[in-house]
């Protein structure tokens, strides 16, 4: 896959860099865990800095802070975070990362390979998973003979600075003149920040309907198209808003929109992400030549 493939609105590929955290167990053994990261989201990575230490500590994983280059950067231990004992801090790898306009670094022990794939091959976490990962896991990822969990970074981030944290964003909920005759389907794979955009336009009140995946959004809108013309209906006389994100497992928001516009479909389809980088640029760029009816340009969340 070359770079210009990667930015292809409907090829749905994307990089995973692969990093392991190595963790403590109780009987003294070592059990080495798989997690992954959107390259997009990666700055750089980099050897254990010197840290300096920060007073009040707001939680135990925050190391402190480091100078890259003349900014300061928050440096966080992610096995702590995750409630782990990292079994030695020797050699360790720190992978610096930038989303919603804030970078900052997580300390891991190794990283191992960049994988390049479409976003098909990774799946949706089940509900345990969610549940036993207090929901930090976007998607899962099987390869070879290992099981790696795409983590939620910027959610991570968001339980130690309450401004990033979107369920405490204040949001406008007053009551809309004749909401409740809209429909509005959500797709995002953060379950953060899909309960907070489902929560504010149910108040309100919107009819909404969230789910986790492209390929989810996709087969709610085949049903519901279906389930439309056999009441003599069009798909966009039951839908209309579409608010999609552009990255989620199996299939993103670049590849759900072209899909929807060969349908011809005329609803509104609203795209954004979270990160500001060039490649982002481009496939927004990209999204924008893609016709959907009355669509507004995609955006970048921030």
């Amino acid at each position: 896959m070359s770079q210009n493939s990667l930015l292809n609105v409907s090829n749905n590929e994307l990089e995973i860099i692969e990093f392991i955290i190595d963790e403590k167990q109780p009987d003294g053994s070592v059990y080495s865990g798989h997690y992954g990261i959107n390259v997009a989201k990666v700055l750089e990575i980099i050897r254990l800095p010197n840290i300096t230490s920060v007073p009040s500590k707001c939680d135990p994983s925050v190391l402190g802070t480091f100078n890259l280059r003349g900014k300061v950067l928050p440096i966080l231990n992610l096995a702590a975070w995750l409630g782990k004992e990292m079994a030695t801090e020797e050699n360790t790898k720190v992978i610096v990362t930038e989303f919603s306009g804030v970078q900052a670094a997580f300390m891991v022990s190794s990283v191992t390979s960049i994988h390049r794939m479409t976003w098909d091959r990774i799946e949706p976490p089940n509900q345990y998973v969610q549940t036993y990962s207090r929901e930090t896991i976007t998607g899962v990822l099987r390869i070879q003979d290992r099981v790696l969990f795409i983590l939620d970074m910027e959610k991570i981030l968001a339980s130690l600075d309450s401004t990033l944290d979107m369920s405490q964003v204040e949001v406008d909920t007053s009551p809309v003149e004749g909401a409740g005759q809209f429909h509005l389907l959500v797709a995002d794979d953060s379950s953060s920040l899909r309960n907070v955009m489902q929560s504010s336009l149910e108040k309100s009140g919107f009819q909404v309907t969230a789910v986790g995946s492209g390929r989810a959004a996709w087969e709610f809108l085949l049903r519901t198209r279906e389930e439309a013309q056999a009441k003599g209906k069009e798909l966009t006389d039951v839908l209309h808003l579409i608010i999609s994100d552009i990255e989620m497992p199996e299939w993103t928001g670049t590849c759900l929109r072209p899909k929807y516009a060969r349908r011809r479909a005329s609803a509104r389809c609203r795209s954004f992400c979270s990160r500001r980088s060039s490649p982002t640029r481009c496939m927004i760029k990209a999204l924008r030549s893609v016709p959907t009816g009355r669509s507004p340009s995609p955006t970048c969340r921030a």
